[in-house]
């Protein structure tokens, strides 16, 4: 048997890929985080046993997975966004491979895919960004080394922190000194879900908007002067002089 990790998406039942849909309407069992999965995502399965993880813990997975394996059952693990972003899929691959079970990641549409999709707009633009740092902000456990927001924050790029609404008013003034009172900033809440929501503003009035709207959880903060009207260049791909593989420059 295997176990598959399957990306949901981050809410709406279309954006999960075809593959990963495939294979939850195939698996005889199904574990899914129900706390962020919409059910919605589960539509057409025809599993014997389906069981929500966020009424468990993490051995009480493992127990689950096990029984399976004895059975010779495939598992569709279904996480939101796409499991290998705080997906908690590494302590659970390495309970699968002490046990000599094997496994499958699917990737997943991100929370920051959907976010910028929302937002319309693109996140590396020449000559403004062409990084996108996805982090989370360091509040209920301790980051490592060299990845405090203010070291990540220096670089000046695009900025996409998870875990981090709480803590809105200490990340503005981690950021300020870096991109500026006048730099762009969307909060996005629930993206892609129904009763999605989002914010933008800049450093100098976003805490106050977010207040406002009491989003308080399941929340993507975006930081970046990509966000905002700053003038770009156009890509050289697409420029009539550049010549390529597939195209003789003019």
């Amino acid at each position: 048997m295997t176990v598959y990790f399957i990306g949901a998406g981050p809410g709406d039942p279309e954006l999960i890929t075809v593959k990963g849909q495939r294979l939850i309407r195939q698996c005889p069992v199904i574990i899914y985080a129900g706390s962020l999965v919409p059910a919605a995502v589960l539509q057409g399965h025809q599993a014997e046993t389906v069981i929500n993880s966020a009424e468990l813990h993490l051995e009480q997975i493992i127990d689950v997975i096990r029984a399976a394996h004895a059975k010779g059952l495939d598992i569709a693990r279904v996480h939101s966004g796409d499991p290998s972003l705080y997906g908690a899929i590494g302590e659970q691959i390495r309970r699968l491979r002490e046990l000599g079970i094997d496994y499958q990641i699917i990737p997943g549409v991100t929370a920051t895919a959907a976010s910028a999709a929302l937002l319309g707009c693109e996140l590396t633009l020449p000559e403004v960004s062409q990084t996108v740092i996805l982090t989370r902000y360091g509040d209920s456990s301790p980051m490592p080394e060299g990845e405090q927001l203010a070291d990540l924050a220096r670089h000046g790029s695009t900025l996409v922190i998870h875990l981090g609404v709480k803590n809105l008013p200490r990340i503005v003034d981690e950021l300020l000194p870096h991109y500026g009172p006048d730099c762009p900033v969307a909060v996005v809440h629930r993206a892609t879900w129904p009763d999605q929501d989002w914010v933008q503003g800049t450093l100098t009035d976003i805490a106050e908007q977010v207040a406002r709207k009491g989003f308080r959880r399941t929340t993507l903060i975006l930081v970046g002067h990509v966000l905002g009207d700053a003038p770009f260049s156009e890509s050289a791909l697409y420029r009539a002089s550049h010549a390529h593989l597939y195209r003789a420059g003019e």
